[in-house]
């Protein structure tokens, strides 16, 4: 399971078995938005970012907010050149490293630490799961910043503008494809702003369990929404 896919199509069904082995977060922090994606929303994002749109394969990729690893792991697993995952949340990333060693995959990832503000350089591609602004409004607007500044394409999943109990439905009834929808102007805006082009944006239904005290439901399902997104002049 552990040695990276350089030369093969691999399964999103092996795909998501390997993502099942990582942990989520033990402690998740409330004010950080600490949801753990699940393994078949991480599965359906790297395999349209590897093999609809060519940019993990070979390519060197950066998980902002990478909590325990999912996304990272995942890109490295189908075969990224290099993956970097940064955190705030230290226990997190340990266990993000622990299973990149278990996986075989320690020599093509690296951990880091700290604030989003610490990756620097330039990436090929960029995944992330930011918070969403419940907590802390507008928190997702600085992990897109970052992302843009840093990445040549980039991933970013974002909560939905509306409760849309309609789309909702037709998501649950054809689990397992996604659904293009329209970009919410005002993310369109900002990434325009800052040299970006939304090429696509895709709705998921992400399960979130009870994590916390205010959490009132066993299990709760929210629209997100998976942006797509290009660097001005990049190809």
């Amino acid at each position: 399971m552990g040695e990276p896919a350089q030369e093969r199509l691999v399964r999103k069904l092996d795909l998501e078995r390997f993502l099942t082995t990582i942990p989520p977060n033990p402690s998740p922090n409330a004010s950080l938005e600490q949801y753990t994606i699940s393994e078949s929303v991480a599965a359906d994002i790297l395999y349209l970012a590897a093999y609809a749109n060519g940019d993990i394969v070979g390519k060197s990729v950066l998980d902002l907010g990478c909590g325990t690893g999912r996304l990272a792991l995942g890109a490295a697993f189908l075969g990224a050149k290099s993956v970097v995952g940064v955190d705030v949340d230290e226990a997190a990333v340990v266990i993000a490293a622990e299973s990149a060693e278990n996986a075989g995959l320690k020599a093509v990832t690296n951990w880091v630490v700290g604030d989003i503000d610490a990756a620097v350089g330039k990436f090929d591609t960029v995944v992330q799961n930011p918070p969403f602004g419940v907590q802390t409004r507008r928190a997702d607007r600085k992990f897109l910043s970052k992302a843009l500044e840093v990445g040549a394409s980039v991933y970013s999943l974002h909560n939905h503008p509306e409760t849309d109990e309609r789309l909702i439905q037709r998501l649950r009834k054809t689990r397992g494809d996604i659904l293009q929808v329209e970009p919410s102007r005002f993310i369109k805006r900002f990434v325009e702003e800052r040299e970006g082009t939304v090429i696509a944006v895709y709705a998921f239904i992400m399960p979130i369990p009870r994590m916390f005290e205010f959490h009132t439901k066993t299990k709760h399902d929210i629209i997100i929404d998976l942006y797509v997104i290009r660097k001005k002049g990049t190809t």
